[in-house]
């Protein structure tokens, strides 16, 4: 499979080029355009019970789509996200896996499996669901932001707004609480933080769908 990531960083769009025989799986609404050539098939995200955990309890699709291109010539498959922003790819490893927040998973291939992950309860607290989706490897992975993505190691402690981490390694721990005392977190606008802990790899975001949400209400009555 041959792939481009265009119109970066705010518009970024994945132009794929499925060789014969070749398939790809996507969330459900990815697809922008591709050519008559290629067939596609919806199932459900991981299976059925997976995928009803990932919908009810952490806020995915309940399904997913794979294009296969069945022809003896490469034919064109173009992908998008809901947000304005980057697109990252992750090469997965055998054995090696990665949690996404709700929305940020675009589209994988190879031998990758789909599950769900216990987020925990101060996760639902945050509006983040209970569960969140892991791809394990090997393969490759296509997730993207609402903003720019920058890649950070984790050796310890880091804390990060809820609404900017987009992905993370599933050995990290996650812990949610309150940027400060009650009255502090209310005036300084900062709410609720996740305390990251251990070592692994973290993907954040540049901008908050949360914050775009609190700067448009008041101008919308």
């Amino acid at each position: 499979m041959r792939y481009e990531v265009r119109y970066q960083p705010a518009f970024a769009t994945i132009f794929v080029e499925l060789k014969p025989g070749e398939r790809l799986t996507t969330e459900a609404g990815a697809m922008a355009s591709m050519d008559g050539e290629i067939d596609f098939t919806t199932a459900f995200s991981g299976g059925l019970f997976p995928a009803l955990l990932k919908r009810f309890l952490g806020g995915e699709s309940l399904f997913v789509n794979t294009f296969k291109n069945p022809s003896s010539e490469p034919h064109t498959l173009v992908l998008t996200q809901s947000t304005v922003g980057d697109i990252h790819h992750l090469t997965l490893k055998e054995g090696e896996s990665i949690c996404f927040q709700p929305g940020a998973y675009i589209a994988h291939m190879g031998s990758v499996k789909m599950g769900v992950q216990w987020a925990g309860f101060s996760s639902l607290l945050a509006g983040e669901g209970l569960f969140k989706l892991r791809l394990q490897g090997p393969g490759l992975v296509f997730f993207g932001a609402y903003g720019g993505i920058s890649e950070r190691r984790v050796q310890g402690d880091l804390i990060v707004d809820t609404g900017h981490l987009v992905a993370y390694s599933p050995q990290l721990k996650m812990n949610i609480k309150l940027a400060g005392s009650l009255v502090g977190s209310v005036t300084s606008g900062e709410g609720l933080v996740n305390r990251i802990t251990g070592q692994g790899k973290i993907y954040l975001q540049s901008r908050s769908i949360g914050g775009l949400v609190k700067f448009l209400t008041p101008k919308l009555r």
